[in-house]
């Protein structure tokens, strides 16, 4: 493919954020190219993919106006429905909840964005990096060669480590930035409940985050840890805890014992919410670029989506000259900004209580399964958070 030298928009980047703030600016009218830097949109994956019903979501945002895309997809992109979410605290005493979702084929569901943008006008362009921003114009390299390509706006969809994000001046402040790794497989071969995601918490397994198994139907699973490297212990790395959790957790390690791991995910959680400013006078950035993370459980798809489609709509009416760009900023802290900054708040508690498991099986016992849901989803009941400030302090 031979790109144009001009482009209303040029969105950097081809996971749900850039898709769909590509897919939307097409929409409105807007000459759209969407670059990847991947070979094939989707590979490698690069998260465990849940991804909760609309109506949880919009339970969550209640302003937020959501993209049809996370509402309606193909059953291919569906790898398991899911009924049921279990919190495994360290002492192991249960606690579970209602929840509806589905487990997401991310390769083919990722895809499916991008068709969905490509169907709506966007020129797409694979194996291709960015090298370089200046200005409004967009330096390229890769497959289809070397390219400067000249944008009205710039949308950053490239990721936690956005080029565009520190080209602008707009990137989080590194004192600022708090990060979670995540590292994950995917196995087959183990016995779990096919319906039900589980979670679980403890010092010794996943310090300052959490281990999971998510299932994705036939015996399959995506079993993972996100941790905090500034609280894990001094010489142990994440591959080390993943392995102590599936080899010696009382109740994951017997569901895990036969698992053969057939792929391998990696990849950096951004979960100290967004920078101060997520737009310039031509540039925006959204998803995990902008920091579009519920900082309590790491979910990232639905806020993506939901940035981008305001990203790729103001986009293209600043293009049009009816707004100015500033204004993505102010739309979506008006759809979801309090959830995003309530999640980190509520993260910011548990780090206390993450350091002790008497803390934290002592905040699980006081916690009903409804209020877990609640804080899951970036909420803090203001009852939930006195204790947990008085757990944090010390205080029984």
């Amino acid at each position: 493919m031979i790109p144009k030298t001009s482009y209303d928009v040029i969105v950097v980047g081809a996971g749900p954020a850039g898709s769909t703030a590509a897919l939307h600016a097409a929409k409105n009218g807007a000459s759209v190219l969407l670059l990847d830097k991947k070979r094939e949109i989707g590979n490698p994956i690069q998260c465990a993919g849940f991804l909760p019903d609309a109506s949880e979501v919009q339970a969550l945002m209640p302003e937020a106006r959501l993209p049809d895309t996370l509402k309606n997809y193909p059953d291919s992109c569906v790898l398991q429905h899911i009924k049921t979410q279990r919190i495994i605290p360290p002492n192991g005493s249960v606690k579970e909840f209602a929840v509806r979702g589905t487990v997401l084929d991310r390769r083919r569901y990722d895809q499916f964005l991008a068709e969905q943008a490509a169907a709506a006008g966007t020129e797409l362009m694979v194996k291709t990096r960015v090298t370089g921003v200046e200005g409004t114009t967009v330096e390229t390299s890769g497959v289809f060669g070397k390219h400067a390509l000249k944008a009205k706006a710039i949308i950053g969809a490239d990721g936690p480590n956005s080029l565009v994000a520190k080209s602008k001046g707009i990137a989080m402040k590194p004192e600022l930035k708090e990060t979670s790794v995540a590292l994950e497989y995917q196995v087959r071969n183990v016995d779990i409940d096919p319906d039900a995601l589980e979670m679980y918490f403890g010092k010794d397994y996943v310090p300052g985050g959490y281990a999971w198994i998510f299932p994705e139907g036939g015996g399959r699973a995506n079993v993972g840890i996100g941790i905090r490297s500034g609280m894990a212990e001094k010489g142990i790395s994440a591959k080390d805890y993943l392995h102590h959790f599936m080899r010696d957790h009382p109740l994951a390690a017997p569901k895990l014992k036969n698992a053969v791991i057939m792929n391998v995910i990696a990849g950096i959680i951004p979960i100290n919410g967004a920078p101060a400013n997520t737009a310039t006078a031509d540039s925006l950035i959204v998803g995990d670029a902008a920091g579009h993370i519920i900082a309590t459980n790491g979910g990232g798809i639905p806020p993506a989506m939901i940035a981008g489609k305001i990203a790729g709509e103001t986009a293209a009416e600043f293009a049009t000259g009816k707004c100015k760009l500033e204004a993505y900023e102010r739309r979506w802290r008006a759809q979801f900004g309090e959830a995003l900054e309530t999640s980190v708040q509520a993260r910011q508690i548990m780090d206390g209580i993450m350091k002790s498991d008497v803390l934290m099986n002592a905040a699980f016992k006081f916690i009903s399964p409804e209020q877990i849901k609640v804080m899951q989803c970036g909420k803090l009941p203001g009852t939930v958070k006195l204790g947990l400030q008085a757990l944090s302090r010390g205080k029984k």
